[in-house]
């Protein structure tokens, strides 16, 4: 359970005189909460884009065909997906600090084992599908994790907090390529090792700070976190769950293909494709989570969902209409700035809509949207190949889920519509 931060009688001043002048409460000592938080989702990025960046490296030194290679992704999610379900059964149990301290270090092992068990062992691909399992462990209970605590701290306008939680995973997902692809362009990708190791001094450092940092009960004193059971009977829970999964695949359908239309439409080589097109993805999708969570306050969250979703619709239509690889281009960056509010407005929806969800919420919405970012990117490659490897009607079947993420936002707002009713009956 979360350890319970009682603030002294020293902060009651100036935390009436921060309510008097309307700014949000927010401890101090919470906010160092949430900066681990932030650095949480930075470690999330390098466990899913770092490897990506060897997989050349890994066929020409260990001679492992690159079939083999690629399904190291595959291993890397379908653990996350894996630990999504079991968490709920076991974090509470155990408790978020040694889960969350746990999760760092699990990260920072694999990143280790990576440049370490292949050449240890006999069979260099068993090196590299331990370690991606180790450093998936890590990843999967972070992405359960993280976001709990974040809802956890005493602050106001949740929303804002939770969206801009979400950015610090695009920004990483940057950093990772740009920072990845500087080292290999000055000290060569030979020393991939080297940068491995450097990328291991940020999930140390932030497991150290989470050994430290206060925890805020998710749950109220005296109160118990709905169960899976319970949540299973709620029609909200399931209708929530159809807006993550929908959230997910509507993200990466188009991200895992964004370097293949930036490759077409620039006639550029896969090195500056990848830049070109999954670079500038993340860093739309990041800056829309970060406008939120500047302005949030001021917009309401559901007309922000509702319009985005719209938003991403015509970019689908941009990407699979345009007879211009250019503008199919363009649609790709106008999705990732549509689909950014998509994931931690759906969490923030769930937080709302139901009360004391608990652990168990949390990490069944993470599969959820697990289960959208694998659905996704496979119901467009199975339909560009049924329509002879065409991807733009590949794309152009995945408009269903930006169009049913918006039938959910609207749905989800008329319990809401029914009980202002009967209040205004009762008064």
């Amino acid at each position: 359970m979360f350890e319970e931060h009682n603030i002294m009688s020293t902060d009651i001043i100036p935390a009436l005189i921060r309510r008097l002048k309307g700014v949000p409460i927010m401890n101090n000592k919470y906010q160092r909460t949430i900066y681990a938080c932030f650095l949480g989702y930075i470690v999330q990025a390098i466990v899913n884009n770092f490897v990506p960046l060897l997989f050349l490296t890994f066929e020409n030194t260990y001679q492992i065909p690159l079939s083999k290679i690629t399904l190291l992704i595959t291993f890397n999610f379908g653990i996350q997906l894996l630990v999504d379900l079991l968490s709920a059964g076991f974090v509470d149990k155990i408790g978020y600090r040694i889960c969350t301290v746990s999760a760092h270090i699990f990260t920072a092992l694999g990143l280790l084992g990576l440049a370490i068990l292949p050449e240890l062992l006999p069979n260099a691909y068993i090196g590299l599908l331990i370690s991606v399992t180790i450093y998936a462990l890590g990843g999967g209970l972070l992405e359960v994790l993280v976001s709990p605590i974040v809802e956890s701290c005493p602050t106001k306008n949740k929303e804002k907090t939770m969206s801009l939680l979400h950015s610090f995973y695009c920004w990483g997902h940057v950093g990772v390529v740009l920072f990845s692809t500087l080292f290999f362009k000055i000290f060569g990708i030979d020393n991939w090792k080297i940068l491995t190791c450097i990328w291991i001094i940020i999930p140390i450092a932030n497991a150290f700070l989470f050994s430290r940092v206060p925890l805020a009960p998710l749950i109220k004193e005296g109160e118990a976190g709905l169960s899976m059971p319970a949540l299973f009977k709620n029609k909200v829970f399931w209708l929530l769950m159809l807006m993550m999964l929908c959230a997910g695949a509507s993200e990466q359908a188009v991200s895992q293909w964004a370097s293949t239309f930036a490759e077409r439409g620039l006639g550029v080589s896969k090195t500056v494709g990848d830049l070109a097109g999954p670079m500038t993805f993340a860093i739309l999708m990041g800056s829309a989570r970060a406008f939120y969570g500047k302005f949030g306050d001021r917009i309401n969250l559901d007309k922000f969902m509702i319009g985005s979703g719209i938003l991403c619709t015509l970019s689908y239509l941009c990407i699979s209409l345009s007879p211009s690889p250019f503008f199919s281009l363009v649609g790709c960056g106008i999705c990732g700035l549509s689909v950014g509010i998509m994931w931690p407005g759906s969490f923030s929806k769930a937080s709302a809509a139901i009360k004391n969800g608990g652990t168990a919420m949390f990490a069944l919405l993470a599969l959820a949207g697990d289960l959208g970012c694998s659905g996704g990117p496979s119901l467009v490659g199975y339909i560009s190949s049924m329509a002879s490897d065409n991807l733009k009607q590949g794309i152009l079947a995945a408009i269903i889920f930006p169009v049913l993420l918006i039938a959910g936002i609207l749905l989800l707002k008329k319990p809401d519509r029914s009980a202002q009713k009967q209040k205004i009956k009762e008064a």
